[in-house]
């Protein structure tokens, strides 16, 4: 059991981060492993062709935004980058969200949707705890730098 509650705190957004980052993480390596599955995606919700080579820069780019968030490095921008890249699929998926019980051919076809909010309450919560998040590379390099400042003086 972890004494302190500090130290808790730290500890649960610790996992808290690395379960979110790899959330998202796992979709941006799709994007990567399977282009033209976000091709279709973005023209059937969207209306747009983002052609065949965005979806490897966009998955490129939330690769690098999760390996930064899962190290808790630049915290306010990566986490609030992650709650962001998120919220765009809450929005878009955003009518079936208020019919979650709609059933077709005997599946409850918007169920599964009902976790992104989920998840999406879980960025909000990383972003405003950032600073409790002790567990991270910018605290690491912090404490770092104040004790080379101390060696100095």
């Amino acid at each position: 059991m972890i004494k302190y509650p500090e130290t808790r705190d730290a500890v649960a957004l610790l996992i808290l981060r690395l379960g979110l980052t790899w959330f998202l993480f796992v979709w941006a390596v799709n994007k990567i492993i399977e282009p033209g599955q976000y091709v279709r995606i973005w023209g059937y919700f969207h209306g747009i062709d983002i052609g065949a080579t965005m979806p490897y820069f966009m998955g490129s780019a939330q690769i690098v935004i999760c390996i930064l968030a899962a190290l808790g490095l630049w915290r306010t921008l990566s986490y609030g980058l992650l709650f962001l890249m998120h919220l765009v699929t809450v929005i878009v998926i955003f009518p079936t969200l208020i019919a979650p019980f709609v059933i077709e051919d005997g599946f409850p076809v918007h169920r599964n949707n009902a976790i992104a909010l989920a998840a999406l309450a879980g960025f909000a919560a990383l972003w405003l705890l950032r600073y409790r998040n002790h567990f991270s590379l910018d605290v690491w390099l912090w404490q770092r730098k104040q004790k080379r400042q101390q060696e100095v003086n």
